[in-house]
């Protein structure tokens, strides 16, 4: 499983222009991929991993502060552009394994007291955002 992880002061996600996600105030916007051996652990160590990462100011967490989460499925964090000019994405779960592994990270974060927006699992969407800082981590597991 695989995140990029990016400090803002606000974003947003868009299906067919209506938002469909927002953090309106200071939080995490997290692009998330999954791979086909992920599981359940997986997706519990990575919910804890951001809820826990100490980037937002004053080195304080999204934990420490009750900031917002909002999650984007990515499946391209899994493309492979090593050869020629067109990515592969065989390192990508198919959605049969990925959807219900990135529903259990969004559950396991607001298990864990954290508000969380979503974009929608699949769609082409229109994400926003002001990068605090900047401030962009990746999360591998």
């Amino acid at each position: 499983m695989r995140a990029v992880v990016q400090r803002v002061r606000s974003a947003s996600v868009e299906v067919d222009g209506a938002v469909v996600g927002e953090l309106t105030g200071p939080g995490l916007l997290v692009y998330l991929g999954v791979t086909h051996d992920d599981g359940p652990d997986e997706a519990a160590w990575m919910a804890r991993k951001i809820r826990d990462l100490r980037i937002l100011p004053e080195e304080r967490s999204a934990g420490d502060t009750g900031a917002g989460v909002l999650v984007v499925s990515q499946f391209t964090l899994y493309g492979d552009a090593r050869k020629g000019r067109r990515p592969t994405w065989v390192a990508a779960a198919p959605r049969e394994v990925s959807e219900p592994l990135y529903d259990a990270v969004c559950r396991e974060l607001e298990r864990l007291g954290t508000p969380v927006a979503r974009g929608v699992f699949g769609a082409q969407m229109q994400v926003a955002s002001v990068n605090d800082g900047p401030f962009t981590v990746w999360l591998e597991r």
